[in-house]
């Protein structure tokens, strides 16, 4: 194994001794633990498992996975399971099934907190010919580097002011997502209103239905910038992935049209495109027609357009919005100029929530990088 690249150094400034080659099964004593249930998000407690537990779930890819770590109570635990991505964490363990805790238990006077870190980083290999699942022996023979326990604090205490770095600016981005909710419903409630450039009143709002405001794309055909479900980001975050080079045959869209995965709508999967393409026809496309391009966006993406689409989905396990059901949606809507207004407002608001975004995706590509520097 190498040696890190970025080394802390003693308070008297001399260096700390080299790194030991160890494996986790001499670090830690690793036994399987309790159950995580995901419908009650809580651990089941027994005689023989005591301890509380918030963990992270195993990432596996198929053949690779990832071991992530959690401390609890001076203990580390990862979990063994079947989701492809999924975290048992209280707050996310909605995206998980049932998993096994591995329970690992120190055995020597180590920083927790560092080998959570270290081990978050390692990749793992998990050799199965099934459902790929972390077990005890496995785990035990992952190789890690060890530093003395001062390097273990100053490293763990470092990355801790880094990791806190990160939660404050998420806590940002979740506070403008939740600002613009509120304004969105002040809005759209017609709580709040515009006037005119002028100071005048703008007309009253009309009643309508959606299909007197857009119409689905139906031109079919290849083109670039070729958008498939998985390329559009839940809650409404927009799209991951755009490649001018990327060819696909399926519906057509242009500038102005708003895209929405129709596979699962209740994950909020909505784009409004810049350019010219083709989608996948499990993607729906809204062509304006009698609406301002901007604001035909913010009526789809709503939490109110998204419990309509849900309200007549069919099917159990992939549920598909009723495209006729959709286009019957009540829509009450404003003048074309006061639309514009909306949108510019919400636009605004999207601009600093992008920003924010983009403040932390820096950060967390910082921590990345560190972590590269660090761990070997």
């Amino acid at each position: 194994m190498g040696e890190p690249k970025l080394r802390f150094k003693a308070d008297d400034g001399s260096e700390f001794p080299d790194w030991e080659d160890k494996t986790l099964g001499e670090l830690f004593h690793i036994s399987a633990g309790g159950d995580i249930d995901k419908n009650n998000c809580a651990a089941k407690q027994s005689k023989d498992y005591p301890y509380p537990v918030y963990a992270n779930a195993l990432v596996n890819n198929g053949t690779y996975g990832y071991a992530n770590y959690y401390k609890i109570d001076g203990d580390t635990f990862t979990v063994t399971g079947r989701g492809d991505v999924g975290h048992a964490v209280a707050r996310h363990c909605m995206y998980v099934p049932i998993v096994r805790l591995l329970v690992c238990q120190p055995n020597m006077d180590d920083d927790v907190d560092f080998f959570a870190e270290q081990i978050n980083y390692t990749r793992v290999f998990i050799e199965s010919t099934g459902v790929p699942q972390l077990t005890a022996p496995q785990l035990s023979k992952i190789k890690v580097k060890r530093p003395s326990l001062p390097e273990q604090r100053k490293i763990a205490d470092f990355l801790s002011a880094v990791d806190a770095v990160i939660a404050a600016q998420q806590a940002e981005v979740d506070a403008w997502e939740q600002r613009k909710k509120g304004v969105m419903q002040k809005l759209f409630s017609q709580e709040v209103r515009f006037k005119a450039d002028d100071g005048s009143e703008f007309p009253d709002w009309t009643k309508t239905r959606l299909n007197k405001l857009c119409e689905y794309g139906t031109n079919r055909g290849t083109g670039r910038n070729y958008i498939g479900t998985e390329n559009l980001l839940k809650d409404f975050g927009g799209v991951a992935v755009k490649n001018g080079e990327n060819e696909g045959t399926g519906s057509l869209h242009e500038p102005g049209d708003t895209l929405m995965s129709n596979i699962r709508p209740y994950l909020k999967k909505v784009w409004t495109a810049d350019c010219e393409g083709a989608c996948s026809t499990d993607v729906l496309v809204f062509h304006p027609t009698n609406v301002v391009p901007d604001f035909l966006h913010y009526v789809i993406a709503s939490d109110a357009f998204v419990a309509y689409v849900m309200s007549a989905a069919k099917g159990s396990k992939m549920p598909r919005g009723d495209k006729a059901h959709i286009m019957q949606m009540p829509v009450f809507v404003p003048d074309k100029d006061e639309q514009r207004k909306i949108s510019d407002c919400l636009a605004s608001m999207d601009e600093v929530i992008q920003k924010s975004k983009g403040e932390l995706a820096k950060w967390q590509e910082l921590k990345k990088g560190l972590l590269q520097q660090m761990f070997v």
